[in-house]
């Protein structure tokens, strides 16, 4: 059976209550192409929301943090455009490409930046993450068949404790050779249910 635009987001057994998060609203998504934000983003141009970005956040800020819907950081911690660099990824994991694009920044940082601070990378994690799909055994398993990676990697991506695995990850990120000691690093969690930001890890030089 084909799956067309109507077709709705089936219920997997068992995925989503290690973390209780749901995999869709009680009628499914509301639009399943692009035209709804495109026709948005010509009312930005329109109104010239683009105009006055600069290519160095404002904030010298970095966020990292999940790509699931409800946590988009523009919106829970307000975020302008040109106020941070924003990378996003499933659970908001400190991986070896992010790990990659912190240095980066931080290298273009450096070219106009002679001393001081450079600015701080933000790592947050969140209640109720999808990530929680990986607790189960089965998900887990298909998963890493179709992506070919050994399902026993996967089981430390899992966000079950949002606490613990942001200190994980910004722990990574400080002991990461190619960061500089200008770059600060903290760790947050976010609450889908309060919206609230909670400050697991304050910042510190990595």
């Amino acid at each position: 059976m084909s799956e067309g635009p109507d077709t709705p987001i089936p219920a997997v057994p068992g995925v989503g209550r290690a973390s209780g998060f749901e995999l869709a609203g009680p009628d499914g998504p509301s639009e399943l192409n692009v035209e709804t934000a495109l026709e948005r983003n010509r009312a930005f141009a329109g109104v010239r929301g683009h105009e006055g970005a600069t290519v160095f956040p404002t904030l010298g800020l970095f966020v990292v943090t999940c790509c699931d819907p409800r946590t988009d950081p523009a919106h829970f911690l307000g975020l302008g455009l040109g106020d941070a660099v924003v990378a996003r990824n499933v659970g908001g994991r400190v991986t070896p490409e992010v790990i990659n694009d912190v240095t980066y920044i931080a290298q273009i940082a450096e070219t106009a930046l002679s001393d001081g601070p450079l600015f701080q990378v933000a790592v947050i994690h969140h209640t109720q993450c999808g990530t929680g799909a990986l607790a189960d055994d089965a998900f887990r398993h298909r998963y890493g068949e179709r992506i070919g990676v050994d399902e026993s990697a996967l089981r430390g991506v899992a966000v079950l404790d949002p606490a613990a695995t942001v200190s994980l990850d910004v722990e990574r990120l400080r002991s990461a050779p190619a960061i500089p000691a200008r770059v600060a690093v903290s760790g947050h969690v976010y609450d889908v249910v309060t919206g609230l930001v909670e400050t697991v890890v304050p910042g510190a030089r990595s």
